[in-house]
């Protein structure tokens, strides 16, 4: 496969696969672009699809940025099956009669699951505990206690009811796992569930619509056509305020030392983007209100 010989910096709205790990794309761009700083933004399990914004170069440096973005989802939830992963791959634990469920009672279940809430996440996960993986763990039989976390559910939508499948859409926040919402909906209904297939519509800015399939992506690399595919490094963080700096103060950003940028830099913002007056993307700052000031948290080259 043809390998660039110039550096990558940007970001690739890529649309995973169902079989695929989020690593295994990682993986294979890698071998296909001979970048080998790239990351993605937030797991997406093997019987997944859609969005996984992938990062190159520079653009590693905002995966905490878009990994801290809300997300959408399409979920497909079956009734009356419950699983040790929650999802479709694992072992059944337990079975329920879901056939006098209604389509009203479980958007009255749902409404108990939007805002925040304390969600159990699957013991096959990739948390750690005491520094192994989750799944690890359940893999060699070791008993865990599997601490509930808070997480943000800004929207939930019941898009179709047709027993025993159930079709959600779901925009959440941070950590949020849809493999739990699937079990703990089933749990409410007392019916079980698990989830039967997922997709992420959106992460960030990034939505689905512009996803880019594996095949795409390796037509545009093999054309030598690329460029065009990929998104700034600061695309993610179009919706910060930004701040145009002189030559001095750029100097000083590159320099690690914090400034005052004005009053019309609110401090109510924790960071902000800035740019030189050309416009090439200096730094990420954050202000630090008992100084006043904004300070580089990550600073880019040109």
């Amino acid at each position: 496969m043809p390998k660039t010989k110039m550096r990558i910096d940007g970001i690739l709205n890529v649309n995973k696969s169902e079989g695929k790990t989020s690593f295994a794309v990682i993986a294979w761009l890698r071998r296909l672009t001979g970048e080998k700083r790239i990351g993605h933004t937030g797991t997406l399990d093997p019987i997944a699809t859609g969005v996984l914004p992938t990062c190159f170069g520079q653009g590693t440096r905002v995966i905490q940025f878009l990994t801290n973005s809300s997300k959408t989802y399409v979920a497909e939830i079956e009734l009356g099956i419950a699983t040790d992963t929650f999802d479709r791959e694992g072992k059944v634990i337990q079975r329920g009669d879901p056939r006098a469920v209604t389509a009203a009672q479980i958007e009255e279940a749902l409404a108990t699951f939007h805002g925040s809430i304390q969600q159990v996440p699957p013991i096959y996960s990739a948390l750690k505990h005491h520094g192994r993986r989750y799944y690890e763990l359940a893999r060699a039989g070791i008993p865990m206690i599997l601490k509930p976390r808070q997480v943000e559910i800004t929207s939930l939508e019941l898009m179709s009811c047709e027993l025993p499948l159930v079709t959600i859409k779901v925009e959440c926040g941070k950590g949020t796992y849809i493999r739990s919402l699937a079990h703990d909906l089933g749990q409410h209904l007392g019916c079980c569930g698990h989830l039967r297939n997922l997709t992420r519509l959106r992460c960030g800015p990034f939505h689905i619509e512009d996803a880019l399939a594996l095949s795409q992506i390796k037509d545009a690399f093999q054309q030598g056509d690329w460029k065009g595919l990929f998104h700034s490094v600061d695309s993610p963080l179009l919706g910060w305020r930004a701040a145009i700096v002189d030559k001095t103060n750029e100097l000083a950003i590159r320099n690690g030392r914090s400034l005052p940028l004005g009053e019309h830099h609110s401090p109510s913002d924790e960071y902000c983007r800035a740019y030189t007056r050309d416009g090439h993307f200096v730094a990420v700052l954050r202000f630090i209100s008992e100084k006043k000031l904004w300070h580089p948290e990550k600073v880019f080259s040109l």
